[in-house]
């Protein structure tokens, strides 16, 4: 089941599957490394401020706007 990058819990894993938007949003987290293939896991997901997840090594900030844009397959 496919669900936007949002719907997933603190702890939780999920494969990128799809980025929805426009070329300047999905130019924008492929050069962060969030493509499909890719394995993001959600760092921080509620609460005030942006979303913090995981990419490999590194660790993002995006905001929920854009963090909606990310569909994922859960792990």
């Amino acid at each position: 089941m496919y669900v936007p990058l949002t719907a997933l819990n603190e702890g939780e894993a999920g494969i990128v599957v799809d980025i929805q938007g426009g070329p300047n949003a999905r130019a924008k987290l492929i050069a962060m490394g969030i493509a499909p293939g890719v394995t993001v896991r959600v760092i921080k997901g509620r609460g005030p401020g942006p979303m913090i997840i995981a990419v490999g090594s590194s660790r993002i900030a995006i905001g929920w706007g854009i963090a909606r844009k990310i569909i994922v397959r859960r792990v």
